[in-house]
């Protein structure tokens, strides 16, 4: 059986760039294929779960950034004909640094001429709703520097320059001075624990968040667990000190990050603190919710490269 090719494409990736790419790349293609233009946030979901109901193997390639990849996985957790790879297009593109991605149509075919899949992990969060991520949730300084970034006219101004980056560390800066640190009570497995003075708590599936920092070094998609980093305790400009080693992940050997490593946590906050999911605004946590963060029971299928 032929194995079909599905291009899903967010025009809104990179503030706008990914457009302008995909018209190259599709140029390039020599394969017979269905591209699909995204209309708003959750087309891609819905795209992507109409395959599950239609016979056949789809490859199902991501032309976006890590919003437009966890939908994509998301949909995808639970079938095994559906074969999951990017060609990053967004801005942050933590999904492609860990998770199979294309970076030409030659390697497309290649692909195609001896598929094979790789069953791999995604994380679930439940609060007031429940949620899929691929990469990364989580509450604190670094999903409200995400809010920030995502809501501001000068990340698509540096983005057109190709200095993205730079809108992040703008943002680091200035959310620094203005970000109030919380508390937090997490449990895990029969062991309850309580951090003052919070500056962030992130459950990962994989290394990468915030495009390209290491912030959980040994974090795995395949092991069947997530890991859990909270920072806590620092003063504001030795936080500074430690998002100059997320990086390389050395930031782990200062005394103020911990880190977990399991299958459930529960995570519960004395205020509204910002979320993320996968780098994207995922509202407040509230001090009446627990959150809840486990690896789902659904994988879904990474092409294996």
């Amino acid at each position: 059986m032929t194995m079909k090719i599905i291009f899903i494409i967010n025009p809104a990736a990179g503030n706008g760039a990914a457009i302008a790419k995909w018209r190259k790349f599709s140029a390039t293609i020599d394969l017979p294929h269905e591209a699909f233009i995204t209309q708003s946030s959750g087309h891609a979901f819905q795209l992507v779960n109409r395959l599950k109901a239609q016979p056949g193997q789809y490859l199902v390639i991501g032309f976006g950034g890590d919003g437009t990849m966890r939908e994509i996985a998301s949909a995808a957790a639970g079938t095994s004909d559906l074969f999951i790879a990017a060609v990053p297009a967004g801005s942050g593109n933590d999904f492609a640094r860990t998770f199979s991605c294309f970076s030409n149509a030659q390697e497309i075919q290649r692909y195609v001429e001896s598929p094979a899949g790789l069953a791999t992990d995604i994380g679930q969060v439940t609060g007031a709703a429940e949620q899929l991520f691929a990469s990364s949730s989580g509450i604190g300084f670094d999903a409200a520097v995400a809010q920030a970034v995502n809501h501001s006219r000068m990340k698509r101004w540096l983005n057109k320059a190709r200095l993205g980056k730079l809108a992040y560390f703008i943002f680091v800066i200035k959310t620094l001075f203005t970000f109030k640190k919380f508390s937090l009570t997490v449990e895990v497995g029969d062991a309850v624990h309580h951090f003052e003075e919070v500056w962030l708590a992130t459950v990962s599936n994989q290394p990468y968040f915030g495009g390209g920092m290491k912030i959980s070094p040994h974090a795995s998609p395949h092991d069947g667990q997530l890991e859990l980093t909270i920072v806590h305790r620092l003063p504001r400009l030795k936080l500074l000190a430690v998002f100059g080693t997320v990086f390389s992940g050395s930031h782990t050997k200062f005394q103020e990050v911990v880190q977990f490593s399991g299958k459930h946590y529960t995570l519960a906050v004395d205020r509204p603190v910002p979320r993320h999911i996968d780098g994207d605004d995922g509202g407040m946590a509230s001090a009446k919710e627990q959150l809840e963060f486990r690896v789902s029971a659904k994988q879904w299928q990474q092409a294996k490269l």
